[in-house]
């Protein structure tokens, strides 16, 4: 067995790719991809997946026919991490891991979208819920029989679910402003 000690101290990640979003702020965007109560457009947002000059499109030509795709990415935003976060749904403070905070120990997310079209150096995407300039680290299939547990218990938001309805997640919690893009310093949204 690996201990702490026997693992390296850094990994190195560099984007393979930029969303193209219409969400510049964090409280533009929805909390998850799927909850879009509360957005401007009431709607799941498209997006486009642009991948870095040099990226082989033989890495992705292949994602046509899958219907949705996971996304990590790095919320290039966030500006450090705590051990207990206070979640959009309520319920009080929950321990960092046993949410989707984007203040994580090392800043990554994981988000499912659904890919529209494989095109000439980027990937059109519906359902987005990062923002503007987000780097993509990595893009795996969405696979159904073994990424898929709709019977799965989710610990404290089960309990949220019995008391307000399941799916009850909230919106975006502010009105949008037309203030132009890159005007506050909001961390990613997921």
């Amino acid at each position: 067995m690996t201990t702490m000690h026997d693992t390296p101290g850094a990994f190195s990640c560099h984007p393979i790719a930029f969303v193209r979003s219409p969400y510049a702020r964090r409280i533009d965007a929805p909390h998850q991809s799927t909850v879009v109560a509360g957005t401007e457009m009431q709607a799941a947002a498209e997006a486009v997946i642009e991948f870095v000059v040099g990226f082989p499109a033989a890495a992705w030509r292949d994602l046509a026919g899958f219907e949705r795709i996971w996304l990590l990415f790095a919320f290039h935003r966030s500006e450090g991490w705590k051990a207990e976060v206070r979640p959009p749904r309520g319920g009080g403070k929950r321990s960092v891991l046993a949410t989707r905070s984007p203040h994580r120990p090392n800043a990554i997310g994981l988000s499912a979208v659904e890919l529209v079209a494989v095109e000439d150096g980027s990937l059109r995407v519906r359902g987005m819920d990062l923002l503007d300039g987000t780097p993509i680290l990595d893009i795996k299939p969405y696979v159904p029989y073994a990424d898929a547990f709709p019977a799965a218990r989710a610990g404290w938001i089960d309990a949220i679910d019995a008391a307000q309805g399941r799916h009850s997640a909230p919106g975006p919690r502010k009105p949008r402003s037309t203030r132009p893009r890159g005007t506050d310093d909001d961390v990613n949204a997921s």
